[in-house]
């Protein structure tokens, strides 16, 4: 398989997006600028969005009849690619079309739109994303902002109670945003039904603060210095009630209200789950910032030497040693796993929401509660993968990793939100583990009954584990394994398969004994019966997220049929197994000499791999510009140069 071909599967199903933003936005023109102040950023930033392509682009996913290219998973691919331009444009496009644009559309009706896609779409109207408040973050079914309905004026009373309830880390609010989608907890004829989305002008033709709404900035963060983040509070603002964004609930001039929905639990969550495209978003832009950092430090370890070995009169290169090759090979193969992950997820994601509009309301609970459990996931995954990735990128350029000018600590500052933003990756873990736990509780009945509950291993297996298009491939690899491991090639792919598979089954059952005999002893504690046990259900999640990511990297390499892939596939897989492998001791799934064997089979697959490495970070395709690294544009003779001054200073010369 050529470069070529090998970027192409990386590319996906959305190659042709990816194609036109390398093409598009080539240059320098939109590189992050290192040294900015905020506002030169915050100008900067503001002037670059004005001039993205919307096809394709981020802003595709509209409708086409306002402008769009009603192509939702278009829209999260060309999100990716700005992240490895420049984050702060790719956080301030998100806002604006993704969280902003994205709500008017998923939860607005078409009055809402006739009115207002065209100007979001165009970026003359600029808007804002109120959800997170100073108090609540993650519980966003908690909100304190309160929109009380007056049936007399035909208006609601949008009012902020405390200082805690204000709206935070808003991105457009400090400077640029015109109108905000403000979530607060509806409240007509003396009820409460939950949180809902109003449209609400925050700032007038002159830029100044509507009244009644008081607008700070955020000041100076660790990164992202082009996002204008700000904070909101609303001292009883009116709200005429057509600005309601009310697909899910309506409130009629009397103040009746209604919902397709009655329950508001339900309600809310499905609200909710419209929204999922920007955690999709996130993780992939985590994913794309880590290939951007991936591709500097392996080519900057290709021509960077350090020491000579006995015999050798040149010294050796950064990635020759087994060390550095740990440093950046299993990084390098994570990422191509995620990768995969990331476009099934994405394709699951554009398969839902283009769907025609009577189905999309119908949509099956089970099919987009999957959605939503992977979206959270995979987000976790990828963005504590890059905070690592990033970090070990910065280490293997030493020095020069720590300038501005070569990029990593940029991308370093510009990612770590991305671990709290759109969900705090802890707090999605559980969500994801919880929704393992309900498939148990939907087959077994409620807690309580647990404790009655006989389980079938084959039962569960069959019905706990959720499968990618390819769950007929995964299947036969794994009962084509032989039934003794030691019989078995470490490189066995259906092996792979089945021990992954095996510790989250054991870990999901481990968590029910344990949360059964809570519930039993703890009755009137149901606080205490979760948290006891909450270490054990994320390590339920994660196993859930590497199996996953597994599966879809198996089901690529089948498709694409390339043996480098292949081997890059073992690395992922025995590197993922070797880091667990006090677990697979513990339970007896390696024996002690097996896990030796599966660490002597990582280092031989680094070996391999190592004529190769400059090959696979070529085919993420990142353009030299992008890269925007002075490091890697500093003639090879130079760093051998400083490789022999820097040898000297380290023997005391």
């Amino acid at each position: 398989m050529s470069n070529k071909a090998l970027q192409e599967a990386l590319d996906g199903r959305w190659a042709h997006v990816r194609r036109a933003a390398r093409e598009q936005l080539a240059g320098s023109h939109f590189v992050a600028v290192p040294g900015e102040t905020i506002d030169q950023a915050r100008d900067r930033i503001g002037q670059l969005i004005r001039e993205l392509p919307v096809e394709p682009g981020v802003a595709a996913g509209f409708p086409v009849a306002y402008g769009g290219g009603a192509d939702p998973g278009g829209s999260v691919v060309a999100a990716e690619m700005l992240a490895q331009i420049d984050l702060s444009l790719m956080v301030k496009a998100g806002v604006q079309w993704g969280l902003f644009g994205g709500a008017v559309v998923a939860l607005g009706t078409e009055r809402h739109h006739d009115a207002y896609l065209r100007d979001i779409l165009s970026a003359d109207l600029m808007g804002c994303f109120a959800m997170t408040e100073t108090g609540h973050g993650s519980d966003v079914q908690q909100l304190r902002t309160t929109c009380v309905y007056d049936p007399a004026s035909e208006t609601f009373d949008l009012h902020t109670p405390h200082e805690a309830a204000r709206k935070d880390y808003i991105g457009n609010a400090a400077r640029d945003g015109r109108m905000a989608v403000v979530f607060a907890q509806l409240v007509t004829d003396d009820h409460r039904y939950g949180v809902h989305a109003w449209l609400v002008p925050i700032r007038d033709g002159n830029g100044d603060p509507m009244p009644g709404v008081t607008i700070g900035d955020d000041g100076h963060k660790a990164g992202l210095l082009g996002v204008d983040n700000g904070r909101i509070s609303f001292d009883h603002v009116t709200v005429p009630r057509e600005m309601l964004l009310d697909r899910y609930g309506q409130v009629a001039p009397d103040g009746t209200y209604t919902s397709s929905i009655e329950n508001d639990t339900r309600r809310f969550f499905t609200m909710l789950g419209t929204l999922v495209r920007g955690r999709v978003v996130v993780g992939g832009a985590a994913s794309a910032a880590t290939k951007s950092a991936l591709t500097i430090a392996v080519r900057y370890g290709e021509v960077r030497r350090q020491f000579s070995a006995p015999g050798m009169e040149r010294e050796v290169a950064l990635n020759d040693y087994l060390a550095h090759q740990r440093k950046l090979l299993i990084p390098l193969a994570t990422s191509y796993a995620l990768t995969f992950a990331q476009e099934d997820l994405v394709t699951a994601l554009h398969e839902v929401q283009t769907a025609p509009p009577e189905e999309q309301d119908e949509q099956d609970e089970h099919r987009q509660r999957e959605l939503e459990s992977r979206a959270a996931g995979l987000k976790a995954a990828q963005t504590w993968h890059a905070t690592r990735t990033i970090q070990l990128c910065r280490e293997a350029l030493g020095g020069a990793g720590y300038l501005a000018e070569n990029r990593l600590p940029g991308l370093k500052a510009d990612t770590d939100v991305f671990t709290t933003f759109e969900g705090d990756n802890t707090v999605l873990l559980q969500l994801v583990a919880k929704g393992l736990l309900t498939g148990y509780r939907d087959a077994f009945g409620s807690l309580d009954g647990w404790g009655r509950a006989t389980f079938v291993a084959e039962q569960v297996r069959d019905m706990f584990f959720e499968r990618t298009a390819a769950r007929g491939l995964i299947q036969r690899l794994i009962e084509a394994v032989p039934g003794r491991d030691e019989e078995v090639a470490l490189t066995d792919r259906g092996w792979h398969l089945r021990m992954f598979e095996d510790r989250e089954k054991h870990l999901l059952d481990g968590v029910v004994r344990r949360l059964r005999k809570g519930a039993a002893e703890k009755k009137d504690r149901p606080f205490d019966i979760f948290n006891d046990v909450q270490d054990h259900v994320l390590a339920v999640a994660q196993a859930h997220i590497e199996r996953v990511v597994l599966e879809s990297f198996v089901a690529a390499v089948e498709r694409v049929g390339d043996p480098l892939l292949s081997k890059v596939c073992d690395l992922y897989a025995l590197s993922t197994i070797e880091a667990h492998r006090a677990w697979f001791l513990e339970h007896q799934r390696l024996t002690p000499s097996r896990s030796k064997g599966v660490t002597a089979m990582v280092n031989d697959l680094l070996r391999q791999l190592r004529p190769r490495l400059g090959e696979l970070v070529d085919a993420f395709a990142v353009p030299d510009e992008w890269l925007a690294c002075a490091a890697l544009r500093e003639e090879p003779g130079r760093q051998d140069t400083m490789a022999g001054h820097d040898r000297k200073i380290h023997e005391g010369q």
